[in-house]
């Protein structure tokens, strides 16, 4: 299939089941998905679940006009919520009548995309579906002893295929997520696409000074949810030599944050670990390139939009050797990976970075921002408006 000749704007609808103000890399990379398209001149819809009680609405936004639906709070999750189908069908239909979308782009096959999916093919409009989780990431959130877990996440896996199957084309934002979707989902076809970055953003400005942390610093960031295993990384820190006085800056909020305080606390580090909480663009553009060294212990990463932005701000990365995360190391050359759960092993690479001449560590951090070009932004928004113009898997692979 040849991608048709035109130039003529799209009207796009983007389903997105997370969504800012959520913080997580799906909803970050649906708000830019939706950013990028409206500045390439595109009529961009978003639907998405509102983020507190109440009838739906629409906000017009600068990324897009967001139509936000009724939603419902879930027990286990800080901020999560779900929109039950009995309650949003109705008004996705009258949305589509309303929009015409000439093509949708479903973000997961849960609830709103799932029924976004189901409405566009019943009316032959083009979808573009894009997978962000697996099934493990619902785990800490599911109160049931772990068989039970395996058997939900045989049953998620199952209906992916199920859903995304119906799609014109998948994408997933590595080759291991693809690799596991073509295992566990029986999805054929998945087209490995980087969620994209602007790793221009994360560099320091020529007339731009930013001062450096007076003690060596070790930065985390992201949700503070179970899966992230933040609580490795403050063992490691208590476990680094004390000369070097070694501190921990965690960025982002979420549910384990009340006991990574207090095992920071009991193990005294209540000094050197430092939690900033939710963080501006610009406080977190900022963080990144004061750290030294950036850490993500997580398990459950599918790519981890913020390990490429601290590797755009030229940072080393010590990262767990799990799912996505060792296509981002190239080892010892802009960092280590270690055994997930293995602080002793996370310590001892800690140590061995900070034990380093300054000029070794400033040269994997230039390592880490080589390794981020093919990540462009641009080229991802290039491959997304193909596939809405007509391109197929064939098309991208070939």
């Amino acid at each position: 299939m040849t991608i048709p000749e035109t130039t003529k704007p799209l009207t796009i609808l983007i389903a997105a089941d997370t969504f800012p103000p959520h913080v997580n890399g799906a909803a970050q990379f649906g708000y830019r998905l939706a950013k990028g398209m409206t500045a390439r001149g595109h009529n961009v819809h978003v639907l998405a679940c509102r983020a507190d009680r109440g009838k739906s609405f629409t906000e017009f936004r600068d990324e897009a006009t967001v139509h936000r639906l009724r939603s419902h709070a879930v027990f286990t999750h800080e901020y999560f919520r779900i929109c039950f189908p009995w309650e949003i069908k109705k008004e996705i239909a009258l949305l589509f009548d309303r929009v015409k979308p000439d093509v949708v782009h479903i973000q997961s096959h849960y609830m709103i995309g799932e029924h976004v999916l189901y409405e566009a093919v019943k009316r032959g409009i083009r979808v573009v579906a894009t997978n962000h989780f697996m099934p493990e990431n619902l785990n800490p959130f599911l109160p049931f002893p772990q068989w039970f877990k395996n058997i939900i996440g045989r049953i998620s896996w199952k209906d992916m295929g199920k859903v995304m199957g119906q799609a014109d084309v998948v994408t997933t934002p590595t080759p291991l997520a693809a690799k596991a979707m073509h295992q566990h989902a029986f999805l054929r076809k998945v087209l490995p696409l980087s969620n994209g970055i602007d790793s221009a953003a994360y560099e320091v400005k020529p007339d731009e000074v930013i001062e450096p942390h007076p003690y060596p610093t070790v930065l985390f960031v992201g949700r503070l949810a179970e899966e992230k295993h933040v609580d490795v990384l403050i063992d490691a820190i208590s476990k680094t030599p004390a000369e070097l006085n070694v501190h921990l800056e965690i960025v982002g909020g979420g549910e384990v944050r009340p006991s990574l305080e207090a095992q920071a606390k009991r193990l005294g580090l209540g000094d050197r670990v430092k939690f900033v909480g939710l963080a501006s663009d610009e406080d977190l553009r900022t963080a990144y390139i004061r750290a030294d060294i950036f850490c993500m212990p997580g398990t459950a990463e599918l790519q981890s939009l913020v390990t490429l932005e601290a590797m755009s701000a030229s940072t080393p990365v010590l990262l767990a050797n799990a799912m996505a995360l060792p296509h981002l190391v190239n080892e010892g050359e802009n960092g280590h990976l270690f055994t997930p759960g293995d602080s002793n092993e996370l310590a001892a690479r800690i140590t061995e970075l900070f034990r380093l001449p300054a000029g070794e560590l400033e040269t994997m951090g230039k390592a880490s921002r080589c390794m981020v070009e093919p990540h462009s932004i641009q080229g991802t928004l290039q491959t997304f408006e193909d596939l809405y113009r007509g391109a197929s898997y064939e098309d991208k692979v070939l």
